[in-house]
């Protein structure tokens, strides 16, 4: 059907000379454009909302039985690779938390495969009961600090700006770039600028004086913000906050004080980073809702958030609100703080009833393209290690230390005494927890190994390592003896990326992650069930459980983030945006 005869369908059924596909009725429907609760029927043709009102003619109809109908919820920042699923999975996750559209930036993929990773996000995202967007990945790589797998100039972003889902431009990371005029930097901009296309910002230690500089760029959203005086500078300057609740960054409480009624609706909720153990047991940002009103936050203001906030400032003028001429993305809950989950309809088509998935609704699994696997094999792509790979000798005993801030991206930049042996190499302690950190260059065999000191992880024995270490991916790995951080590395390079626990040689647990060294092809529930594994062999390591050791060893090779980290061409400090050695001169 054209649409020219789905609208006058659509119009018939709104003023009942046809009855609709669906009325869901006895609902008390959450209206975000004025924060009242209002009563009627809604009547849904071909996916979209014809009318609230009274309808009794219906192909179908459901009884809400005086639960609350909010709409769908929107991710407004989100990274499905940081899932470690397929968008196929990841999307039967978040609709049984009531997420129906994400915003999402594949550059993760990006800069593992470039312009293939975008094309193979895009292609996981077609046939879905999910909305999937993109913002196209910005800084690829996220600086010339460390070696990615890919890079990506304006001229190869330009072509997806025609596809329908591509919003505009993902978050500039690389603030030196934008500051000093970067011809490829302002290329980038200048074309998002010129298509009206939206453009996200990525403002991590960045001062008020230097949030003009995005403002000037085009760039009006930011999820960075960590407390309540950045969050009011950022919608003092016209930004969009975005408040970020992920599994590492928690910022939401520290970010509320800052919301009021005046500035409410610039305001929204992302997850940015979230591993798939917490979508199930949390959720996305329904989570995000119900911390936010358990924190007084009013409930009606919170969906708002999560919604018609959202929405408009994507523009996505066809969602984010329960209206007629709206998608009929709906979600029925049966209490507005607790926003415990009913019922999700995904334009008009029930997705989740009453804890059970409708795997019908969603087409059949695709696996990556041969191409697609050549393009990230580890194999290939990392050097050989060789036993004394890891070593390093010391100047002085009094190092540069990597400080882990438990729940933050952020890191502390230490000076401590260490040990060393005779030939002055550093030795790891487990009992001042001071462990050997490496991150292994895997894309160009390149042969380059980065390695600092680590404090905060708390292991007494073993090793952890990972192919997923944002934005470049290469293998971080952190341990107690080289021994076992060697097995760990060669481990995860032998199952073309991953995570594992090794001890005492031996590997404890992992999880294969083929796809880009990112994603697994397999269900969420078996994805999830050895991520519970990995848990359990982190226990008998001794990691904390106070936090997700394996994600924030993944953000320690992020280098546009303070304060100290490492990416494979060494320890890298974001104070003076340079590479420093270890020791503490």
């Amino acid at each position: 059907m054209n649409t020219k005869d789905k609208l006058a369908k659509r119009i018939d059924a709104a003023a009942k000379r046809a009855a609709a596909d669906l009325i869901i009725r006895n609902g008390k429907i959450v209206n975000v454009f004025t924060g009242n609760i209002i009563s009627g029927d809604i009547a849904i043709t071909d996916g979209v909302i014809a009318g609230i009102g009274q309808y009794t003619e219906g192909l179908e109809v459901i009884d809400a039985n005086g639960q609350w109908i909010v709409p769908g919820l929107i991710d407004g920042h989100v990274h499905i690779e940081s899932s470690m699923l397929t968008p196929r999975e990841f999307a039967k996750v978040v609709l049984q938390h009531g997420v129906t559209a994400v915003v999402t930036d594949p550059h993760e993929m990006a800069n593992v495969m470039g312009s293939k990773g975008i094309q193979y996000m895009l292609d996981q995202s077609e046939g879905l009961p999910l909305d999937i967007y993109v913002n196209l990945p910005s800084c690829v790589p996220s600086t010339p600090f460390e070696t990615s797998g890919a890079t990506l100039e304006a001229e190869e972003l330009r072509p997806f700006y025609a596809h329908p889902k591509v919003l505009g431009l993902a978050e500039v990371m690389d603030f030196p770039a934008l500051a000093a005029g970067n011809p490829g930097m302002i290329s980038k901009l200048a074309d998002a600028n010129e298509l009206g296309a939206h453009i996200d910002g990525h403002a991590a230690g960045i001062n008020r004086e230097q949030l003009n500089l995005y403002m000037a760029a085009g760039i009006r959203t930011d999820h960075e913000a960590i407390d309540a005086e950045e969050a009011k500078h950022r919608l003092e300057l016209g930004m969009y906050l975005m408040i970020r609740e992920g599994t590492v960054a928690k910022d939401l409480e520290a970010l509320l004080p800052a919301v009021n009624a005046m500035n409410s609706r610039r305001c929204l909720f992302v997850t940015d980073d979230k591993l798939i153990d917490d979508l199930l047991k949390e959720g996305s940002v329904d989570h995000s809702i119900r911390l936010a009103v358990s924190k007084g936050l009013d409930p009606v203001t919170a969906i708002q958030m999560a919604t018609l906030n959202a929405a408009e400032c994507f523009g996505l003028r066809r969602q984010g609100a329960i209206a007629p001429g709206y998608k009929a993305d709906l979600v029925i809950v049966d209490d507005l703080e607790k926003l415990a989950i009913r019922q999700v309809f995904k334009e008009g088509a029930c997705v989740f009833r009453n804890g059970e998935l409708r795997e019908e609704v969603f087409s059949s699994s695709a696996q990556a393209s041969p191409e697609v696997m050549r393009s990230s094999d580890i194999t290939t792509g990392m050097k050989p290690l060789k036993p004394d790979a890891l070593e390093f000798s010391l100047k002085s005993d009094i190092c540069n230390v990597i400080g882990i801030i438990p729940n933050s991206l952020v890191t502390r930049h230490l000076k401590e005494q260490v040990s060393i042996d005779r030939e002055l190499r550093f030795l790891p302690s487990a009992e001042r927890d001071q462990l050997k950190l490496a991150v292994v260059e895997r894309h160009h065999r390149t042969g380059n190994i980065g390695l600092a000191v680590v404090k905060g992880f708390g292991f007494r024995k073993g090793a952890i390592v990972s192919s997923v270490a944002h934005d470049s991916h290469n293998i971080i790995c952190a341990g107690v003896t080289d021994e076992d951080m060697l097995l760990a590395i060669r481990h995860v390079a032998a199952m073309n990326g991953g995570l594992a626990v090794v001890a005492d040689g031996e590997v404890l647990a992992s999880l294969s992650l083929p796809v880009g060294g990112l994603l697994s092809e397999q269900s969420y529930n078996e994805v999830n069930q050895q991520m519970l594994g990995l848990y359990a062999a982190l226990r008998t390591i001794g990691a904390p459980d106070t936090f997700n050791p394996f994600l924030t060893l993944s953000f320690l090779a992020l280098p546009v983030i303070p304060e100290l980290k490492i990416t494979d061409k060494g320890l890298f400090e974001f104070a003076s945006n340079r590479h420093i050695g270890v020791e503490a001169g």
